[in-house]
């Protein structure tokens, strides 16, 4: 089968479960990637992002196979107002 025709005909599955064992390094069963898989993996689900998502995160892939850096200042302008994490100080 094409590259071209495999991208365009994949189903989300398949894209959600390449993408995840991209992420760990290994298949959903516990067997780890080979270094060729490694690499076809990552490919696969760059073109599948580049083809079907609308992404514009930082370092995600975006529309035309671009990547998305964003600056610094649009950075704290996506987190701006956004808590990370509270303490709250204890009752003595």
């Amino acid at each position: 089968m094409d590259l071209d025709k495999l991208i365009d005909n994949m189903p989300e599955e398949v894209y959600q479960k390449m993408k995840s064992a991209a992420e760990l390094g290994k298949w959903a069963d516990g067997t780890a990637l080979t270094d060729a898989q490694k690499e076809h993996t990552l490919q696969v689900v760059m073109l599948y992002q580049a083809r079907h998502l609308s992404q514009t995160d930082h370092f995600t892939i975006g529309a035309g196979g671009e990547i998305n850096e964003l600056s610094k200042s649009e950075l704290k302008k996506q987190f701006k107002g956004e808590t990370i994490a509270e303490f709250k100080q204890k009752d003595l």
